[in-house]
């Protein structure tokens, strides 16, 4: 069963600062440069909590710690006095369609992964080791995981769609307006609280963050056995239901450098593959998109388009929903197979991708379908994982709108 609570989230107090100069986007999409752009835009800019520098003398966790503690005793963070369920909207445009993504922010508890929470990327090491040292240095969680249900019902939404007054509003980097409202009445609370409890939460963007909660919790369980419904058993989420339509799946390109002939490998592999030039007059993305399955877009250093047609034999080593995905087809018969000595990049950016060839830093481009959030449910219900970078949901949330500590209730 999903058990959703209301919390008393740290927020900054807008009477303080300028909303849009101190939040941040994902860890994960925050270059060097950028970082270093957040730092100069605000010295409460979120990022020096989130995905801090170190210093000569402190480590960036230490100062984590430091910068939260001391927000808070100026009061440029303030944490509710009640627990409440926080709306978060964003008014996004994507190739001039304008769009609401509306979703619910609260604490999940978290359960092993297929009882009731259910990934669908596989993750990487490294950045849950950072993510775990910013959960114990902060013993807060500091950013949202984004997640996604069904509800035909739509209680929630209906809540949603009726917030008025937001608490916070900011600007993203994309121009996206963010806006964060208190939901606090204990009749909507409980309808909230209700609606999910059947409903399965699949994990859209976050893994690595959940997986980081699940062993933290662990961690502590072992050292406070006596505590009871403790904090960290529990975790911050921003929830969107399917059925609003609200977000986009875009996908995630490779990018592929490599010392082989690109062209020459995929042209003898005539058992696998069908290589045709593609015109330019159309937009590739649109034209696979189309085609359906198996067709995989290639821009090559020849500066041309190419359609990789898949006629090759199923993956029956894979499960049979993993089989006839174009990013396992891109993965396990061309990057692994035909270029063992490879480096691969990922970007959401086509014409990005494409100007990379064409100035030498990467040998091609494979551009993919976006994946539909009904192979997304049915991967993850199966209990399986795509590769990493397998979807890209936009828009990204900003960090900084909401903080879940763990020490309100810890005694």
């Amino acid at each position: 069963m999903t058990i959703i609570k209301p919390f008393k989230g740290i927020v900054y107090n807008p009477e303080k600062i300028n909303e849009d100069d101190v939040m941040c986007p994902p860890y994960d999409i925050i270059s060097d440069e950028l970082k270093e752009t957040l730092y100069n835009k605000s010295p409460y800019n979120i990022v020096r909590i989130d995905y801090g520098k170190n210093s000569p003398d402190v480590d960036k966790y230490s100062l984590a710690k430091q910068y939260l503690n001391k927000w808070l005793e100026e009061g440029i963070l303030i944490q509710e006095k009640e627990p409440c369920f926080y709306g978060y909207e964003i008014h996004y445009s994507y190739k001039n369609k304008k769009k609401i993504l509306r979703g619910i922010i609260g604490t999940v508890k978290i359960e092993e992964f297929g009882k009731g929470i259910y990934p669908h990327e596989q993750t990487y090491s490294k950045p849950k080791t950072d993510r775990l040292n910013l959960m114990k240095a902060c013993m807060a969680n500091t950013s949202l995981i984004f997640s996604i249900y069904r509800s035909k019902e739509r209680i929630t939404s209906q809540i949603l769609e009726k917030l008025k007054t937001p608490y916070l509003q900011a600007r993203d980097l994309n121009g996206n307006i963010h806006r964060l409202f208190k939901i606090k009445e204990p009749a909507q609370i409980n309808k909230i609280v209700e609606e999910f409890k059947n409903k399965p939460i699949f994990i859209a963007d976050g893994h690595h963050r959940y997986e980081v909660a699940l062993e933290f919790k662990k961690q502590m369980n072992e050292l406070y056995p006596e505590q009871k419904d403790s904090p960290w058993n529990y975790v911050l989420m921003f929830l969107t239901n399917i059925e609003d339509d609200g977000y986009l799946i875009l996908p995630t390109h490779r990018l592929l450098s490599t010392s082989l002939p690109v062209k020459e490998q995929l042209e003898n592999q005539n058992d696998l593959f069908h290589l045709f030039e593609f015109n330019k007059d159309e937009d590739i993305q649109e034209v696979i998109e189309k085609m359906g399955p198996k067709n995989i877009g290639v821009y090559l250093k020849d500066n041309k388009f190419y359609i990789l047609q898949y006629k090759g034999p199923c993956l029956d080593y894979l499960p049979e929903e993993l089989r006839y995905f174009d990013v396992n087809i891109l993965e396990e018969v061309i990057l692994k197979k035909m270029f063992p000595q490879r480096e691969v990049c990922y970007d959401i950016d086509i014409e990005k991708g494409i100007k990379m060839v064409q100035e030498g830093k990467c040998d091609a481009i494979f551009i993919l379908r976006a994946t539909k959030v009904e192979e997304i449910e049915r991967v993850a219900l199966a209990g399986l994982r795509m590769p990493p970078k397998s979807t890209y949901f936009y828009p990204k949330l900003l960090t900084g709108m909401v903080i879940n500590s763990f020490k309100e209730n810890f005694k």
